[in-house]
């Protein structure tokens, strides 16, 4: 609560938010523990009712003061991505969390691929314990991905399904095997350039 005064008028105008009208009443209501133990010293204490007619017409100013009040409204980007740039970012936010020392998680992204749904992203997770572990990383995950896609609707559903298999590659070959489902195109470099694994 702010307090000014103007010294031109000789009146103080008191400035509250509208939430705060009902506690400031009702903290004035209240009874202060007495500070001195002598009553003669005591001064009265000022008592504000709750349903005053002064409280009722500063809350009644409060409201029509904030119908005025234009509230701003901010359209997020919603730009088309494809299911590939998506799994880019995906394995992108993995590898940072690899880097940063939390493998568990990093891990967890990468125990399947994700199907895209429109704007939604649909994950598989092998049990409950690790969907549980998922939650708690999915709006920083949610975050990352509305940022570098440009669509502040991207979504995403997890479910539980005991059938996933891990694609976790360990050999080259694995290896080249999980980009190329990916990037399809990675067959077409290697064989333009004539690369080995």
């Amino acid at each position: 609560m702010e307090i000014r005064s103007d010294s031109e008028v000789g009146a103080t105008k008191l400035e509250i938010q509208s939430e705060d009208v009902v506690e400031i009443v009702s903290t004035i209501t209240q009874d202060p523990e007495p500070r001195n133990q002598n009553p003669e010293l005591t001064t009265p204490q000022l008592k504000v009712s709750a349903l005053s007619l002064s409280s009722i017409r500063a809350k009644k100013e409060m409201q029509e003061a904030q119908k005025g009040v234009v509230k701003e409204v901010v359209h997020f980007p919603t730009e088309e991505f494809t299911e590939t740039e998506m799994l880019t970012f995906w394995f992108k936010y993995a590898q940072r969390l690899n880097d940063k020392g939390l493998m568990i998680m990093g891990s967890l992204l990468r125990i399947s691929d994700p199907k895209l749904e429109g704007f939604k992203i649909v994950y598989e997770l092998p049990n409950e314990g690790s969907k549980i572990d998922f939650e708690r990383e999915k709006n920083e995950l949610l975050g990352y991905l509305r940022g570098h896609l440009h669509n502040h609707e991207i979504n995403i559903e997890v479910i539980v399904n005991e059938n996933v298999k891990s694609k976790v590659a360990f050999t080259a070959q694995d290896k080249y095997n999980r980009l190329n489902e990916i990037n399809p195109h990675l067959e077409e470099l290697r064989k333009t350039f004539d690369l080995d694994l």
